[in-house]
C-alpha cells in the first residue's frame, strides 16, 4: 500500500519547483507558440479551419523539431508527429469537402453575391444549380441572345458577367448588368402553357457570360419546390424593380 500510496503522489504532484531557469528555450520553441496564437485567430467555414490546421501542422512540426534537437524527449516528438498527421488528415478531408460543395468558380460567385446574402442554404441552390444543367454559356461582343419577333421565349436566363443592350426596332432601352435576368419581363408575361416569342432584341455590347434554365424544367421545379418558387419570385421582383 505505501508504494502504490507513493506512486500515486509521484503522478499527481510535481516536483517542486527549486529555480527558475535564467536561460530562454530555443527560438523554435517561441515561434510555435506564435504559430498557434496566429492558428487561433482563424476564421469559420472551410477555408477558415483549412486556415486553422495548417497552422496548427506547422506549430507542431516546430514543436517535434525542438524535442527531437534540444530536449531529446521522445514522447515529445512522438505525440507531435501523431498531431501533425491528425492535422494533415483533417485538411485532406476540408479539401475535398470543398471541392464537392463547388460548382466552377461562376456558380461559387454567384451563391455567394445573389443567393447567400439571401440565406439560401447550399443544398437549395445545388437543385437551383442542376437545373440550369451546370453550364455557363458565352457571348461575344456584338453577338446577339435574343432577336425581337425571332427567338422563342423558352428559357430564364440570369447575366454573370458583360454588359447586355437591350433595344426595340433599333432603338436603345436600356442596359443589363451581371446578376440581372435577360428575360424576367418575357418569362413573366407568358403562362406555363403559352408560347412566344421575343419583342425586343438584346445584343451583347461586351464579352458577356450567363447561365440559363429551361422553361419547361424550370416550371416543374418551381412547382415542385414552393421555397424556390417565392425565391425566384422575389428575385424577378428585384429584377424588375432595378429596370
Amino acid at each position: 500500500m505505501a508504494v502504490n500510496s507513493t506512486l500515486v503522489e509521484q503522478f499527481f504532484h510535481a516536483p517542486d519547483c527549486v529555480g527558475w531557469k535564467t536561460n530562454m528555450e530555443r527560438g523554435i520553441y517561441h515561434l510555435a507558440c506564435i504559430v498557434f496564437l496566429l492558428a487561433y485567430m482563424g476564421g469559420s467555414g472551410i477555408l477558415g479551419c483549412i486556415y486553422i490546421f495548417g497552422l496548427m501542422a506547422a506549430a507542431f512540426l516546430c514543436l517535434a523539431m525542438w524535442g527531437g534537437l534540444f530536449v531529446c524527449g521522445l514522447d515529445i516528438v512522438t505525440w507531435n508527429i501523431i498531431l501533425i498527421v491528425l492535422c494533415l488528415v483533417q485538411i485532406g478531408h476540408l479539401i475535398y469537402r470543398l471541392h464537392r460543395e463547388s460548382y466552377g468558380e461562376d456558380y461559387d460567385i454567384l451563391y455567394q453575391t445573389l443567393y447567400q446574402p439571401m440565406k439560401v442554404p447550399l443544398d437549395v441552390f445545388k437543385e437551383i444549380a442542376h437545373c440550369s444543367g451546370m453550364e455557363v454559356h458565352s457571348l461575344s461582343a456584338d453577338q446577339s441572345y435574343a432577336l425581337e419577333g425571332k427567338t422563342p421565349i423558352d428559357r430564364l436566363s440570369l447575366l454573370i458577367s458583360g454588359r447586355v443592350k437591350v433595344s426595340l426596332d433599333g432603338q436603345f432601352l436600356h442596359y443589363i448588368f451581371p446578376y440581372q435576368f435577360l428575360d424576367s419581363p418575357e418569362w413573366e408575361s407568358l403562362r406555363p402553357s403559352e408560347e412566344g416569342t421575343f419583342q425586343v432584341t438584346l445584343t451583347a455590347e461586351t464579352d458577356s457570360t450567363y447561365i440559363s434554365w429551361p422553361r419547361k424544367k424550370l416550371y416543374l421545379l418551381l412547382a415542385k419546390e414552393k421555397y424556390i418558387g417565392r425565391l425566384f419570385s422575389a428575385l424577378l421582383g428585384f429584377a424588375s424593380w432595378d429596370w
